[in-house]
């Protein structure tokens, strides 16, 4: 017990240094699955609300409503639509972000082993273009980045660890960003005109934690996520130029933690914070400090 909080004291001090958040692109929370205390309920909702600060001060509240059906022992299917709140120096814009599709199916668990298989869709709301009086946002304001990806991944469980590998894969790009920094009057963003965003690959670990009543569980997690290419944008020309330092590692610390009120509700809150970030990062998805809060219900 003394270990997980130093591990959460840990997490605080490091909060207040710039992290890249994942509540945009969604890789983070894919192959993040709850399971039910109640393992002969069939459905599962969560309603949460995540809060961060992202560059030049900016602040964000993001709600999102989570629904997944269990049709058998081996596959379930969860649906999510998030809700994104900027608010900043250019003023504040509010907007539903994206709907995510994820199906799971878990292999028979073997010598305390269990596989399983992810695989899903993201659809964005918006074409990442949102505008205050008329003027263009840079993409750390947008609730989407606009893109249509895939989902892929996999994950171990062994006992009281977890490791789970994912990638996001855009499939269709419908960004319309418009942003020029040039035109801005301001340095803090950098333009993301017609933004071409490159793929993510994550790995994360994960350990758990109960009381011996397991009404309280302690998840700490570590998650390295890679962005395997060097963003791009149109210049003021209408040609393309690569973000240097786009690309890259990213780590994460995280700490979740959770208290079951019976085997069919319980309350999640997680903290985030960096040991590792990208030189630059052009998607909007550097937080300073993210925290989240879940409830859940099973029936």
């Amino acid at each position: 017990m003394k270990k997980i909080f130093i591990t959460f004291g840990l997490l605080l001090t490091l909060s207040s240094v710039k992290a890249q958040g994942c509540s945009d692109a969604g890789i983070c929370s894919v192959g993040n699955k709850w399971e039910a205390n109640d393992q002969s309920t069939k459905n599962t909702l969560e309603i949460a609300t995540v809060f961060g600060v992202g560059e030049a001060d900016v602040t964000y509240i993001s709600p999102f409503i989570a629904y997944t059906r269990k049709f058998s022992e081996k596959f379930t299917l969860t649906t999510r639509v998030t809700f994104s709140s900027a608010n900043g120096s250019f003023g504040t814009r509010a907007s539903f972000g994206d709907a995510f599709l994820i199906g799971n199916y878990a292999f028979k668990e073997k010598n305390q082993k269990q596989w399983s298989v992810l695989s899903g869709w993201k659809f964005p709301f918006t074409s990442s273009n949102l505008k205050i009086n008329g003027y263009s946002l840079p993409l750390d304001y947008q609730a989407s980045l606009g893109t249509f990806d895939l989902f892929l991944g996999t994950n171990l469980k062994y006992k009281k660890w977890d490791f789970n590998a994912v990638v996001q894969l855009p499939v269709f790009n419908n960004n319309k960003n418009s942003y020029f920094k040039e035109f801005s009057g301001t340095d803090d963003f950098p333009t993301t005109n017609l933004f071409e965003r490159k793929s993510d690959a994550l790995f994360r670990t994960t350990y758990t934690l109960k009381t011996k009543n397991e009404k309280l569980v302690f998840k700490p997690n570590v998650l390295f996520i890679y962005h395997l290419g060097e963003d791009s944008f149109k210049n003021q020309f209408g040609k393309s130029e690569t973000i240097k330092g786009s690309d890259g590692l990213t780590i994460n610390g995280n700490l979740i933690s959770a208290y079951h009120f019976n085997t069919k509700n319980s309350i999640e809150v997680s903290l985030a914070a960096p040991f590792v970030v990208r030189t630059i990062r052009p998607d909007g998805l550097t937080r300073g400090f993210v925290a989240g809060i879940n409830y859940i219900v099973s029936f």
